[in-house]
């Protein structure tokens, strides 16, 4: 894949960033680093992981233009800021991305005048606490790639956004896998007993989709096992004290159980916000 200004995806275009890479350089771990895309080349590489990863390995629905392309794209892609875990063993443009992350800040979202997560859950409590906000979603690594490095590096350089722009308050969709609510109703009542978001900042699932989540005894549970249970992403939002809103989705098109989960970024843990904090503000351009 070559580098250029933009790349079409049917009726979809991908926009190279307003401004790329802006705010902090790139942040190194081995061979690995991670960083903002920096053109359109970079972005559309991260689509096209995110359906490898999705659609070939986790079994979603692509439409028919998804199928033609093997882009994952959506009306967000081209108003977010697109984190990017890169291999430069594999070189330093679009065929080192091997992970990415699509974050969404209001005021992109306010230019197609809602956030992603609005279609599946009630997001007013989000939007009426005040301080900034930052959407994140769309977190996919390769499977070469899938372990405790790239996420690591994926978690530094949300550290480095959000001391950057000075975000309150993170959250988003995280999926579980499969469409049968039974199949994992251990984990979603572990989340919903141990994990609910205090209610000025709780999301809803929207009615129309409303996926009861205390599904068990929360007594007959062996937390310790559920919670190692659970996806690598999911915990990863728990460790940075994450809660999860009220009630979960049924994705059929990803093949997923999604679950609203928020951050007070003031509850982010000192590893990240002082240690990384500090790291990437030494390295900002």
């Amino acid at each position: 894949m070559t580098d250029r200004p933009m790349a079409e995806a049917g009726d979809m275009v991908i926009m190279p960033p307003a401004t790329p890479g802006e705010g902090f350089g790139e942040l190194r771990g081995g061979n690995l680093g991670v960083r903002l895309a920096r053109s359109g080349a970079e972005i559309e590489a991260g689509l096209r992981l995110r359906y490898k990863v999705f659609y070939e390995e986790m079994g979603a629905l692509p439409s028919a233009e998804a199928a033609r392309t093997h882009l994952d794209i959506d009306a967000f892609d081209n108003v977010a800021d697109h984190l990017l875990v890169m291999d430069h063993e594999l070189g330093d443009g679009p065929q080192a991305v091997v992970g990415t992350y699509r974050l969404i800040r209001e005021e992109a979202a306010e230019r197609l005048g809602r956030f992603y997560s609005s279609d599946e859950y009630d997001i007013a409590p989000i939007l009426a606490y005040p301080g900034r906000k930052l959407e994140l979603g769309r977190s996919c690594v390769g499977r070469a790639h899938r372990g405790r490095a790239a996420m690591q590096l994926l978690w530094r350089g949300i550290a480095a956004y959000i001391d950057l722009h000075r975000i309150e308050l993170m959250f988003g969709c995280a999926s579980l896998p499969g469409t049968d609510p039974e199949a994992i109703a251990n984990e979603l009542t572990y989340l919903a007993a141990n994990h609910m978001a205090p209610v000025d900042i709780r999301p809803r699932a929207l009615a129309s989709r409303y996926v009861e989540m205390n599904r068990r005894d929360i007594q007959t549970l062996d937390a310790r096992r559920v919670l190692a249970s659970l996806p690598p992403l999911m915990k990863g939002y728990l460790r940075l004290g994450g809660f999860v809103g009220d009630g979960a989705v049924i994705d059929t098109q990803f093949n997923t159980t999604d679950v609203a989960v928020v951050v007070m970024t003031e509850l982010v843990t000192d590893k990240y916000t002082r240690h990384y904090g500090r790291q990437n503000r030494e390295l900002t351009d």
